[in-house]
């Protein structure tokens, strides 16, 4: 990605991207799983999946994905559960305040873009204190629309006043690199996070991957 390039603001996925997760997410997995006498699935199988939300949780922990007759039921017990243990180990990547700090200092506004739906994703973005200097949040049901598709990303964009080809998005699954490439966003991957089933993290055609939340810096404008 040209260092050149200007960038008015930057927007981040929540889930694998600013924020470790996946200890509440999977283990709410687990939670369904001792609830039927069944032994907790390995904390990696479940990890990989944590950007696929319920769906990606079901789907491994009871092989179980949409369209199945059991699917809904899972799904809404998962949601239930899910809200009783958002903060009970989810914790922001240690790397990740100092980069935001940098940001603040810059001047340079940034905001979160997440498919987390409002009632999880703001108690979570409150509770880890995010909200204090993030410039926007758009949450899974903020638009019509969750990633893929651009308009989340556009919506944060359209609310910072600033012009979504001068803007970046970071995000560790697929299509986070997708959203950001249709809303005509410059996109970095994550190599940090869940990373999901998909292709390989080469393949995403991202602008470029970064390894370590401080790799963002030295790829901005005057670094």
């Amino acid at each position: 990605m040209p260092t050149a390039a200007p960038v008015d603001a930057i927007f981040f996925d929540l889930d694998g991207t600013l924020i470790d997760s996946a200890p509440d997410l999977a283990g709410t997995a687990n939670d369904m799983r001792a609830a039927r006498g069944l032994p907790p699935m390995p904390y990696a199988a479940l990890r990989r999946m944590v950007g696929a939300g319920a769906r990606g949780m079901m789907g491994v922990a009871f092989e179980v994905l949409p369209g199945h007759e059991a699917f809904e039921a899972l799904r809404d017990e998962f949601f239930e559960r899910y809200q009783q243990r958002l903060l009970q180990e989810t914790r922001v990547f240690e790397a990740v305040p100092p980069v935001l700090q940098q940001l603040q200092q810059r001047g340079l506004p940034w905001g979160i873009v997440t498919n987390k739906a409002t009632r999880f994703g703001q108690p979570v973005i409150e509770g880890l204190q995010l909200h204090a200097h993030s410039a926007v949040h758009i949450y899974g049901d903020t638009t019509p629309h969750t990633k893929p598709h651009p308009e989340p990303l556009l919506e944060a964009a359209r609310r910072l006043q600033v012009d979504p080809k001068r803007c970046l998005y970071v995000g560790d699954d697929l299509r986070d690199i997708q959203a950001g490439h249709a809303a005509g966003m410059r996109t970095l991957a994550a190599a940090w996070g869940y990373l999901g089933a998909a292709a390989p993290i080469e393949e995403w055609g991202a602008d470029a991957i970064v390894h370590h939340p401080g790799d963002i810096l030295p790829l901005l404008p005057g670094a």
